[in-house]
């Protein structure tokens, strides 16, 4: 199994969960956001996604029989920012990754993809069902790989899975792995910052329609996120097709009950201040997943306390990330 991205966080996550359930996976990674230290689980290739005759040459020395392909870029901010950055990245970094796998007879393959492709919602819970109107270039980018598919199945018999990953959070609870970007842009490391006497926590906004006025979002354990894809990959094994899952918890949490469950965890209180509503934030924002249950037989386990409590269990004995 190929991992592109395997040193990320949600990658490294995906490999140990494919390790633990007797598959062999080898990274492929440039460690530009990645980390050597969190590949533990198989062989690293250090390479680039764009160089199609590195991909190539993973996938025959290794003897590679199928890919998960988590490269990409992630910030959304950044993406609006710089938009040919993430369109060279993600669409034609995905698109070499399937070239080599068509070059090579390779027919499966598993895409990491967002629950942005689908932009502000007509209604909530979302379903795969939900019409795809991003409103940044990374859901853009996003949604641009999931229309190749299709055409890959057709023109080389690619079977696909695209995961639509609603927003992932805490830590391996092994200890092993957990979250490390620089600069960290999601909630639960900036309440860590927070915690250890950085900048007060931003919390945008306490006017929208929602029961505390704060957004709700779906939160959903890193691991369970990493088991979803074992199940999918499992699933679509001996099947032919293009598949669509969201991968949520099915419910929404505000960004203050997240605050509260990890104060808990913390055992103290964390600072933080509110402050005007973000451009392009939306008051509610939470997966359908049942059909993930129903086709996959996988739901979500583990709760925002366990997500809270893992997260700050990693940060906590890895100050300084991987290079503690």
């Amino acid at each position: 199994m190929l991992v592109t991205g395997g040193a990320g966080y949600i990658g490294s996550h995906a490999c140990k969960a494919l390790a633990s359930r007797g598959y062999q996976p080898v990274v492929f990674d440039n460690l530009g956001a990645g980390h050597r230290a969190a590949v533990r689980y198989g062989d690293l290739v250090e390479g680039d996604i764009l160089d199609t005759a590195a991909v190539r040459e993973a996938i025959r020395r290794y003897g590679i029989q199928a890919v998960m392909h988590f490269a990409a870029f992630l910030d959304v901010g950044e993406s609006v920012r710089e938009p040919a950055r993430y369109y060279r990245n993600n669409v034609a970094g995905a698109l070499s990754v399937l070239e080599a796998m068509a070059a090579e007879s390779l027919t499966l393959v598993v895409f990491s993809s967002t629950c942005a492709t689908y932009g502000e919602p007509i209604e909530t819970p979302i379903a795969e069902t939900h019409p795809q109107r991003p409103i940044n270039s990374y859901g853009e980018t996003k949604l641009a790989v999931e229309r190749a598919l299709p055409h890959f199945e057709r023109a080389h018999g690619v079977r696909s899975m695209a995961l639509r990953y609603f927003n992932a959070a805490g830590a391996d609870p092994d200890g092993e792995l957990g979250e490390d970007h620089d600069p960290e842009i999601h909630l639960i490391p900036r309440a860590i910052d927070a915690a250890h006497g950085g900048p007060h926590l931003e919390v945008f906004g306490d006017d929208y329609p929602t029961p505390d006025g704060t957004c709700l979002r779906d939160y959903i354990h890193v691991v369970d996120l990493a088991e979803g894809h074992v199940a999918a990959l499992n699933h679509v094994a001996d099947r032919t097709g293009v598949f669509r899952w969201n991968l949520g918890s099915g419910k929404g949490s505000s960004v203050l009950e997240v605050l509260r469950s990890f104060e808990k965890a913390v055992g103290q209180p964390i600072p933080y201040e509110i402050t005007g509503r973000r451009a392009g934030d939306l008051p509610a924002f939470w997966a359908d997943a049942t059909s993930a249950l129903a086709d996959l037989s996988w739901s979500t386990t583990k709760t925002i306390d366990q997500m809270c409590e893992d997260h700050w269990r990693w940060q906590k004995n890895n100050p300084l990330g991987y290079n503690s």
